[in-house]
Formats: structure tokens, C-alpha cells, sequence
């Protein structure tokens, strides 16, 4: 009995430590990351301006309004005009420059709150989150709370595929009763969308999306290998993810432009949306081709502990399999030619692509990669404004959380990117925003400067582990 005591005594005291040193983690986080904090920003605390002098680019049509005035009221944009009447609110001069939408990253994973700088910086205004995790909810609530300045956040579930596909990343789903369950459950604790994974069975697929119907929900949906590629296209999938999944799945592997026509015909007839996210793809040719991309200055803005536990491993992985099969690089770069083509396909039939990147993932840099997403479409020979189109309007269609966005029109959200030059000339310009604006608050150059360097070669290794124990915890 007296050994017992003892026991539990020792047992409590390692609770107490256990207690206190996450307590002193969660503390650090929060200082280390308060420069977001909208008390901390009185500049943003204004979500109603009156721009003068700007040209906008209203992403309804391939055009330009010139010399513009656009009304904003507690962050909705109240009138596109000529001219427009001051209502004694701070004046704005777009300085003749550029008036376009905020971008939307419509497949991203986000690993910490510096990643939500890293957006704005680049001028994404909202994101879609693919591997929804608890503190993605709590995240969720700050932003919509007006917490924190962000991109608008949504979130899917955690990610939802079959008993055989093990994985610690995954929720295993052992039959379709459970899928249901779990689907209702997701629903119910705030999370936005229902995410399917690559092993996921028939039975199990039909009762999410029938779950997810009653619900209204909407399911993502990373495609089964255990379920016929097309059968994967239903009104409730808002979009179908990852070009190099159509190569894997119905072409088995084979780089076939008949069979790839017959897919993206079958895709537009059933008007299933389509996810690329060619630049998650692409860093595996750039980690078979750069000897030094370990070092590389976008590596610098990933969450570091990703990059030890993911990033590393990636790396290792595509160098040790160049060295067994030299013609690797060749593949890899052959197959990314043919993700280009397929997209060419897909909007030439008239496919909904939606930009996307898999960013947080791997080397792929949060907000950095949607630069570089755009300019693959650019090279799949798509015009300046129909690349645009896929991170604007064509969000707009996929999910009713996104009809507000995309458009400079009367009545949406005031998300804009200001730039120098003309995207419809110069898709480049996006990169350098001048200011970002969400929701009616004006981001300065030097405050998104200020977010991108509290990103870079950040120490928060500690949260980032616990929120994945946290996550481990409580989804499996």
C-alpha cells in the first residue's frame, strides 16, 4: 500500500509537469503568433472604405473597368460605379492601379496560424483545408470570431477511407454504418465538408454521400482505387482531387490521351468539378532535379515540423529511387506534361477547375504555390483570364460557403488583391500585391511583409506535435 502511494503520487506529479510544460507551449505559440491578432492591428479594425482611381477587374467577363469607385460597408461590397457619392468613410486611392478578387486555394493543409500570414502575403484571400484536424475547428472559430486577421477558413473532416488503407493520417471506416455515424458526427462539430480517401469501399462511398445528401454537405473527394473512377462523379462530390489520380486509377498508370478524352468528356457531361493541384505533383521533379533544394528559400516558410517528419523523408525518398532507376526524372516529368494536357482536355470540354495546390504538404509552400499552380494552367494554354477564373469565380460554383466570393460585383464579400500591373497581362503581378483586403480590411505591403517574415524559419515545432497527438487522440 505504501508503494502505491507513492506511485500515485509520482503518477500526479508527472501530470502536473505534463500540464504545465504544455501549458508553457501553448503560451508561446499564442505570443509568438499575436502579430495576427486583429487588437494588436488598429489599421484593420476598418472594414468600410471608399476606393477612388482603381481599375477593376469584376471577373464576370474578360475586361477591365477603368478609372473606377467601389463603395465598401462593413466589408461588403455596396457599389461598383464611375462615380460614387463619399459617405464621410476613409477614401482609398487606387492610384489607377489593379482591382481583382482575392485568390482561393482550394486544396490546402494547414499546420499552423504563421501559414495564415503566408496566405495573405500572396494574396490568397480564402482557403479550402483538406485534412481536417481538431484544431482546425478552433482555428475556424478565431477567424470567424475576428480573432485574428486570416483568409475566410474552411475546413474539411478528418479524412475518411477503408479499414485496409492503414495510416495514421487516415480514419479507417470499417463499414458503412460507421461511415454514416461518422459523417453525422463531422457534421455536427463544425466541420465544413466531408473528406473520402483512396480506400475507401463501394459500401462505404455510397453511404457517405447518401449521409452527406440528407445533411447537405458537401464531400471532397481524394478518388477510391476501390471504386470505378467515374462513379466518383455525383452532385454531392463538390470536386474531384489530383490530376496525377486520373493517370493512376482509370488510365492504370499509362500516359493515354484517348482514354484521358473519354474521362474528361464523361466529367463535363456529369458537370463533376475538377481539383488539379499539379504543383504538389511537380516538387517531386524538383526534389529529383535540384541537389540543393533542401536549402532552398521556400523550404524556409514550411512548418518545420513537417519538414523534418515529411519533407526530409520526400526527399530521400525520390533521390534513393533516381538512384535505383535513372529514368525516373524522365517519368516524372513526362507524366507532369500529360497533367498539363489533361487539363487542357478537362477545359476545352468544359470542365469547373478550381486552383489548387496541395500546399502544406511535402515542399509545396503555403500561399508561394498558388503562383506557381496558375502558371502551369497558363501552360496548359489557358488565357490570362480563364486561369484566373479558376481561383476567383470558379470556387464561387462549387461550394454555397463560396457564392459571395470571387466577383468584384455588388453585394460580395470585399476580397481584393491591388497589384501594379494587369493579371489579365501579367499573371506574375499577383505575387506582389501592393495591398490584400478580406472581408473590408486593408492589408498594407509592409504588414504582409511583416506576416511573411514572422513565417520564415519559425520554431514551433512543440504545438505543432501536440496538436498532432491532440489529433490522434481524439480521431482515432
Amino acid at each position: 500500500m505504501k508503494y502505491l502511494k507513492i506511485l500515485v503520487k509520482i503518477l500526479v506529479a508527472l501530470l502536473i509537469i505534463c500540464a504545465v510544460a504544455v501549458g508553457i507551449i501553448i503560451k508561446l505559440d499564442y505570443n509568438t503568433t499575436s502579430y495576427l491578432k486583429l487588437k494588436n492591428q488598429p489599421t484593420l479594425q476598418q472594414n468600410s472604405y471608399l476606393i477612388k482611381n482603381v481599375n477593376v477587374i469584376p471577373m464576370t467577363s474578360d475586361t477591365v473597368f477603368r478609372n473606377q469607385m467601389v463603395l465598401i460597408e462593413n466589408g461588403i461590397i455596396s457599389k461598383v460605379a464611375k462615380h460614387i457619392k463619399n459617405k464621410d468613410i476613409e477614401i482609398i486611392d487606387g492610384q489607377n492601379q489593379f482591382l481583382s478578387p482575392g485568390l482561393i486555394d482550394m486544396h490546402v493543409h494547414v499546420w499552423d496560424k504563421q501559414e495564415l500570414g503566408l496566405y495573405l502575403s500572396n494574396g490568397v484571400t480564402a482557403v479550402r483545408n483538406l485534412w481536417g484536424m481538431p484544431f482546425h475547428l478552433r482555428l475556424k472559430e478565431q477567424i470567424e470570431n475576428q480573432v485574428i486577421i486570416a483568409p475566410q477558413f474552411f475546413t474539411s473532416s478528418p479524412k475518411l477511407t477503408g479499414k485496409d488503407d492503414l495510416g495514421d493520417d487516415k480514419v479507417q471506416v470499417s463499414s458503412p454504418e460507421e461511415a454514416r455515424i461518422l459523417v453525422n458526427s463531422y457534421h455536427k462539430r463544425g466541420y465544413d465538408f466531408i473528406k473520402t480517401y483512396a480506400g475507401m469501399t463501394e459500401a462505404e462511398y455510397i453511404a457517405i454521400v447518401e449521409e452527406a445528401e440528407i445533411l447537405n454537405i458537401d464531400v471532397v473527394a481524394h478518388p477510391s482505387f476501390n471504386v470505378a473512377y467515374t462513379e466518383q462523379f455525383h452532385p454531392q462530390i463538390a470536386t474531384i482531387e489530383h490530376t496525377e489520380d486520373i493517370v493512376q486509377q482509370p488510365l492504370n498508370y499509362k500516359l493515354d490521351t484517348l482514354k484521358l478524352q473519354q474521362i474528361a468528356r464523361e466529367m463535363a457531361m456529369r458537370k463533376q468539378a475538377f481539383s488539379p493541384t499539379l504543383t504538389g505533383f511537380y516538387k517531386i521533379f524538383e526534389m529529383l532535379t535540384d541537389p540543393n533544394i533542401e536549402n532552398s528559400t521556400q523550404t524556409q516558410y514550411i512548418n518545420p515540423l513537417l519538414f523534418e517528419m515529411d519533407s526530409k523523408n520526400q526527399i530521400a525518398r525520390w533521390q534513393n529511387e533516381k538512384t535505383q532507376n535513372p529514368s525516373t526524372t524522365k517519368r516524372i516529368k513526362d507524366q507532369h506534361n500529360f497533367h498539363l494536357y489533361a487539363i487542357n482536355q478537362l477545359h476545352k470540354q468544359g470542365v469547373t477547375i478550381v486552383s489548387s495546390t496541395d500546399a502544406g504538404i511535402a515542399l509545396t509552400a503555403p500561399g508561394f504555390a498558388i503562383h506557381q499552380e496558375l502558371n502551369f494552367y497558363k501552360q496548359a494554354d489557358l488565357s490570362n483570364f480563364e486561369v484566373l477564373k479558376t481561383s476567383t469565380i470558379n470556387p464561387s460554383k462549387v461550394h454555397s460557403q463560396f457564392n459571395n466570393m470571387g466577383r468584384i460585383v455588388e453585394g460580395n464579400l470585399a476580397n481584393f488583391n491591388l497589384t501594379i500591373e494587369n493579371p489579365l497581362e501579367n499573371l506574375n503581378t499577383l505575387s506582389t500585391p501592393v495591398w490584400v483586403m478580406v472581408q473590408g480590411r486593408k492589408i498594407d505591403k509592409n504588414i504582409l511583409q511583416e506576416f511573411e517574415s514572422k513565417a520564415k524559419n519559425r520554431s514551433n515545432k512543440l504545438i505543432s506535435a501536440l496538436r498532432w497527438v491532440e489529433n490522434l487522440w481524439v480521431e482515432k
